[in-house]
């Protein structure tokens, strides 16, 4: 399954509030789960991004991949997880150096999760204030929409 179609599923599956329970994000993620390892231009394209971004994710110590008998990388089911979550923090703005700090901590072990958790809250607070941002953004757009005489009417 494609990111974008894994967005659109999670899209799909917000409550009234907007917000998708845990449960269902992990219903998502395991349908996103590779089942066979995946060449990096199959974990490319299954990700929506470019094989660059899964080279350069690699390089920045985010993600091991291993090699086959040629020396070909092979995404596993692991790997594909990780990047999952990878592409949606910088999808949401995380900087590099903090999904570095991150990651170094998940590798270093569970005694680092309060850690991570103290970053994750931190982030959460950043993607909330940028929600609110774009809701005021959106707002002015609706307003210079109908000033046009356009509809707004709410995306269905």
């Amino acid at each position: 399954m494609a990111m974008d179609e894994l967005m659109s599923r999670a899209l799909a599956a917000l409550g009234e509030d907007g917000a998708p329970s845990v449960e269902v994000i992990h219903a998502l993620a395991d349908l996103d789960a590779p089942t066979e390892p995946m060449t990096i231009a199959e974990a490319a394209a299954h990700l929506d991004v470019s094989p660059h971004t899964l080279r350069y994710y690699e390089r920045a110590g985010l993600v091991e991949v291993g090699r086959d008998s040629a020396g070909h990388r092979v995404y596993d089911a692991a790997a594909v997880r990780r990047l999952v979550f990878l592409t949606r923090m910088r999808l949401s703005g995380m900087p590099m150096r903090d999904l570095q700090h991150y990651i170094a901590l998940v590798d270093a072990g569970k005694h680092t999760e309060p850690e991570r958790l103290d970053i994750l809250l931190e982030h959460r607070d950043t993607i909330r204030r940028r929600i609110r941002e774009l809701t005021l953004s959106l707002a002015a757009t609706e307003y210079k929409i109908a000033t046009y005489g356009g509809s707004t009417a709410p995306e269905v």
